[in-house]
């Protein structure tokens, strides 16, 4: 029986919620292969407004679009650069190919490739047999947009910068340096300030959260998010 979407949407949170969970307790997101790979088919079914193949292991694609498209979904929690690899085998039997990464930070499901089969085949490499591997790499990314988000308030602490996106994104910066990934120097501010890692379920906070609860912290110290004044205008600057 296919799912609504609404189900989909459903299924979806909840198997995220469980990916969240494994990790609080030290599971290695690399481990949970299969509660990866039914997050990104779930999450290419709301992309696509489309169903799960029928078939259990269909041969060469997971998901089946709204227009009819068979698409093979890839999901990673990888950082960039990562090579996806692919049965050469069966991509006569797909349309559309859709790579997406768990970001376990944030939470959140990125689209880092959407493309259809025939430019997806021209991008792959063939190590050995009928594996084929698809590289990806940040400069690769497809999907987003080119704008870059708004900033809409940082504070600094110590010699640590943190910025919150009108995206609801957190970045950290030391001396000119962007920290990546975030979450460890976030830790240690809030380590410094006295902010709990935790939520009331005993769950770490992802870097949205954390990185938010950091901002009121510094909030609460100054009355006020201090941030760095204006450049002079050159008509200001006397010589």
């Amino acid at each position: 029986m296919a799912l609504t979407q609404m189900q989909q949407i459903q299924s979806l949170g909840e198997a995220l919620a469980w990916l969240e969970r494994e990790i609080g307790w030290g599971v290695k997101p690399a481990t949970l292969t299969h509660l990866c790979g039914r997050i990104g088919e779930l999450y290419a079914c709301v992309l696509t407004n489309g169903q799960m193949a029928l078939a259990t292991n269909q041969r060469g694609y997971d998901v089946v679009t709204e227009a009819g498209e068979r698409v093979s979904v890839k999901t990673t929690t990888q950082r960039l650069p990562v090579q996806v690899p692919f049965n050469g085998n069966t991509l006569s039997n797909v349309d559309r190919v859709i790579v997406l990464r768990i970001n376990t930070d944030e939470m959140q499901v990125e689209t880092l490739y959407d493309a259809n089969v025939q430019t997806a085949r021209a991008h792959m490499s063939n190590r050995a047999g009928a594996k084929l591997f698809l590289t990806m790499r940040p400069s690769e990314q497809t999907g987003k947009s080119g704008t870059s988000p708004r900033e809409v308030r940082s504070a600094s602490h110590d010699s640590f910068k943190v910025i919150e996106f009108e995206n609801g994104s957190i970045q950290v910066w030391s001396m000119g340096t962007h920290i990546e990934p975030a979450k460890p120097a976030l830790r240690n501010l809030a380590a410094s300030l006295g902010v709990d890692t935790r939520n009331s379920r005993g769950n770490e906070f992802n870097t949205r959260q954390l990185g938010t609860h950091v901002l009121n912290r510094l909030d609460e110290l100054w009355g006020h998010l201090p941030s760095m004044p204006p450049p002079l205008s050159p008509s200001s600057v006397i010589g």
